[in-house]
């Protein structure tokens, strides 16, 4: 921390207030709805270090208006916090608003002859002796003579001086003060507080008061969860429970726990939290202090994180020396401000949790074993008592980001690359514990898979290989979120470590390539995998390879996929061999070869073990797909039913959602009114995971049904909606495809030359994608029963029927291609 006066840095009580609307109203309100003498009336303004409570009591102070009679009580003062010096306090604030305290003086007093009985009681040594009327009337009647500090003999002494009968009555027959004599020193502390607050309250009839006070946790530095703190805010609890006719504000960096003493707290108290500064308050706030607009304003804002302390820090900083801002904030000022009043050991063990991103008992434990620190129940509910200390789901915390940073700055390289593989080993174990078993929304299980990445990428330990494993078992578990997350913190990681290895960022390309493909991104993979024709060496550069190929598939470059699949399934072994063998049969199956594709299924599908049931599913939905391109429906729905159960066993849910898709195009050509709402209940799924040539496809499905429904004005708009999606994903044999069933619907239409001419478009776009030849001959057949004997089409067709390899006779296939047509184009064609 830069050498300087700590006064300089109390400026920001000075400074301009912003903000802060929930906490002024709900004061506002308090105000509003006090009435004289009803109990006690707390507002508790909670928040962590820094965040501004002792600058939002002052405002409420300022705010409060003459109506109302004000005190502070600062507890940071070491000497506040001793009960007889924070009552004299009081005393001396509300007496000099108007309020008599003749019984509290005399008790008073009577206290503190009591605590110093070397001192005689004279106006030079007696507390309030010029400020009370009662005391400064006794001591000038003694002329000089010792007063002793009993109760009993300063009451006699009151009834000779004081000229007021009511008031000589009330203080003779109080009975507080005849009994003063027979307590001891600490029964008289609580007599002492007793009479301050019942003079408070006779005072508040004509005026109310308001109490603040703050910082609390200064007076209890440690409490517990529960809220007891070994009585020592005992004395203030019990001034505060007395004190009616008035409202108390109390500030404190964790919500007072008071029930815990006496559950009446529970309705007496109302908590107000204190959250981060807003974007558009901190830059006010910095422009109002001299620091200008720009990209130096904006990063100090968003560097605060919404703590004021921060922003008042860079403030202070900036006018002692502008030039050197963005260097001269040290964490160690963070540090402080947050850890103020935490015990040592309790720090410790948040410099080595600050290193994690999240963390639960489990983990605070192992880092506790692993660095023999205490890891018992009663330190974790200690550390997760404070308010910088944030829950989440699943028993979870996290800490506050200012300080993070702050603390891990306390820690070597050394020792946070230790901590980071502690971490790695134990969000490890925490998915063994779960059995790796999915869970509704995949992302919970998942997510300490993400966090394990993490750990391991900055303990300096793991490999892209093992990246890639962990992202496969989140996949597994149905966590394509965690995933996504794992591909940020790659990026991040990255970007802070330009010369890191190449393979972490080949396995970070890989990743975010797959996860653009479940989404039908095919134009984003080939701009992030621009070369393909490479060598695929290790298993993540084969991946990524085959990533590559898929989005070129997608894009209409058949045969270029086609062959990195085939060089990545000649070369590698394993799981990326067997992708590989799947996308390989994939793309010959669109080319027209059934047979090698069928085959090559079958070999794929037996190669994969229970740990590969995805790719299971995925090849016995290839081959449904297969079947249904053959026309034969009932094969399809037989594949398409084993295919759904298969991806029940993964909780995969784009395999799920695409089963759904798949199932509306079957039912286009079995049951199109099943089909429209098969398709809508797909698109709703779809939409979710935002999968953009899956929406198309589910788009052309329910057009085409609703074509043969009669629907027209409502399937050319589903093939307006298609075209969209497919346009998005660059799916163009699948927007081809669409194209081929729109112009059914134009011919139904009446259409007749847009119908033939869409159909020519159609048969171009596949042969240019290289792919559909047995749709090519549909659509040949098709002319020809419009009666168009179409040279180009006809030379298309005998193209296509060279190319095709098919598991049946063509004349079985033609006869099913005329069924389907007939299902189409109507009665009249």
């Amino acid at each position: 921390m830069p050498i300087g006066p700590r006064y300089r840095r109390v400026s920001a009580l000075q400074r301009q207030f912003f903000d802060r609307e929930n906490a002024l109203s709900a004061y506002d309100e308090a105000l509003f709805r006090l009435p004289p003498s009803d109990g006690p009336h707390l507002l508790n303004i909670v928040g962590v270090g820094g965040i501004g409570k002792s600058r939002l009591l002052q405002e409420l102070r300022n705010r409060t208006g003459e109506a109302y009679r004000t005190a502070h009580l600062d507890l940071q003062i070491p000497a506040l916090r001793q009960q007889e010096d924070a009552l004299a306090v009081l005393r001396t604030d509300f007496g000099a608003q108007g309020v008599k305290f003749d019984r509290f003086d005399i008790a008073y007093a009577v206290l503190w002859q009591r605590v110093h009985p070397q001192l005689r009681m004279d106006r030079s040594s007696t507390p309030f002796a010029e400020e009370s009327d009662v005391l400064s009337k006794i001591l000038d009647d003694a002329m000089g003579f010792p007063v002793f500090g009993t109760a009993a003999g300063l009451v006699r002494l009151t009834d000779r001086v004081l000229t007021s009968r009511q008031r000589k009555q009330r203080i003779k027959n109080d009975p507080t003060l005849r009994d003063l004599d027979n307590l001891s020193n600490a029964e008289l502390g609580y007599a002492v507080s007793y009479l301050l607050a019942e003079e408070l309250r006779e005072a508040s009839r004509e005026r109310p008061f308001v109490l603040f006070v703050d910082a609390y946790e200064a007076l209890v530095p440690a409490p517990l969860p529960g809220g007891k703190s070994f009585g020592a805010d005992a004395w203030l609890r019990d001034l505060l429970g007395q004190l009616q006719g008035g409202l108390t504000v109390v500030a404190s960096r964790e919500p007072l726990q008071w029930a815990a003493y006496d559950k009446d707290w529970a309705a007496v108290i109302r908590q107000v939290s204190v959250e981060g500064l807003p974007m558009a308050a901190r830059l006010d706030l910095l422009s109002a202090a001299g620091i200008a607009e720009g990209g130096r304003q904006r990063s100090i804002a968003e560097a605060s994180a919404g703590v004021p302390f921060y922003l008042h820090l860079a403030i202070d900083t900036y006018h002692q020396n502008p030039a050197r801002l963005e260097t001269t904030i040290t964490s160690e000022h963070i540090v402080q401000r947050f850890l103020q009043h935490v015990p040592p050991d309790e720090v410790r063990i948040l410099e080595l949790l600050s290193v994690a991103r999240t963390f639960d008992f489990e983990a605070f434990r192992a880092l506790g074993r692993a660095f023999n620190l205490p890891a018992h129940l009663l330190t974790w509910e200690s550390l997760t008592a404070y308010s910088f200390a944030y829950p989440l789901a699943q028993g979870r915390y996290r800490l506050h980001q200012l300080m993070v940073a702050a603390l891990q700055s306390h820690l070597s390289p050394a020792v946070r690359r230790a901590v980071h593989a502690r971490l790695r080993a134990y969000w490890e174990e925490a998915v063994d514990r779960s059995g790796g078993l999915p869970e509704r929304g995949g992302v919970s299980r998942s997510a300490p898979l993400r966090e394990a990445v993490y750990h391991g990428l900055h303990a300096e330990e793991i490999t892209a290989e093992q990246i890639h494993a962990c992202a496969d078992r989140g996949m597994a578990m149905g966590g394509r979120q965690a995933v996504d997350g794992i591909v940020r913190d790659l990026r991040d990681y990255l970007a802070a470590r330009p010369d890191a290895d190449g393979s972490l960022r080949e396995a970070a390309d890989c990743l975010e390539a797959e996860s653009l493909l479940a989404l039908g991104n095919a134009r984003a993979v080939i701009d992030l995998a621009p070369e393909v024709e490479r060598e695929a060496g290790t298993a993540v550069s084969a991946r990524l390879a085959l990533a590559a190929a898929n989005a070129r598939r997608i894009a209409g470059e058949s045969r270029t996929a086609a062959r990195i699949f085939q060089q990545v399934w000649d070369e590698q072994s394993g799981p990326v061999r067997i992708s590989a063998g799947f996308c390989l049969a994939d793309i010959r199956m669109w080319q027209g070869d059934f047979a090698a594709a069928f085959d090559l299924a079958v070999s794929v599908y037996e190669m994969c073990g229970t740990e590969h049931r995805g790719i299971r599913a995925d090849v016995t939905r290839l081959l449904h797909l297969g079947h249904r391109f053959l026309l034969d429906f009932d094969a399809a729905g037989e594949l398409l039913t084993e295919a759904e159960e298969e991806y029940r066993h993964t909780a995969d849910p784009f395999g799920s959602a695409n089963i759904r898709t798949n199932r509306a195009e079957l039912l286009a050509f079995t049951d199109p009114e099943g089909a429209v709402a098969e398709a809508a209940a797909a698109l709703e799924v779809q939409r979710e995971l935002g999968a953009q040539h899956e929406i198309g496809k589910a788009y052309t499905a329910m057009a085409m049904a609703q074509t043969r429904l009669g629907a027209y004005e409502r399937a050319a708009s589903s093939f307006l909606s298609a075209y969209a999606a497919l346009d998005r994903a660059g799916y163009r044999s699948g927007r081809a495809r669409a194209d081929m069933y729109r112009a059914f619907l134009l011919l139904r239409q009446g259409h007749r030359g847009e119908c033939l001419a869409l159909l020519r478009r159609a048969v171009a776009e596949f042969e240019a994608c290289d792919v559909y030849p047995s749709l090519v001959l549909a659509i040949q057949r098709a002319a020809l029963r419009l009666g168009a004997d179409d040279p180009e089409l006809a030379a298309a067709a005998t193209r296509a029927r060279a190319g095709l390899h098919l598991l049946l006779p063509l004349d079985a296939l033609e006869r099913r291609t005329d069924a389907m047509l007939s299902l189409f184009l109507g009665a009249g064609a």
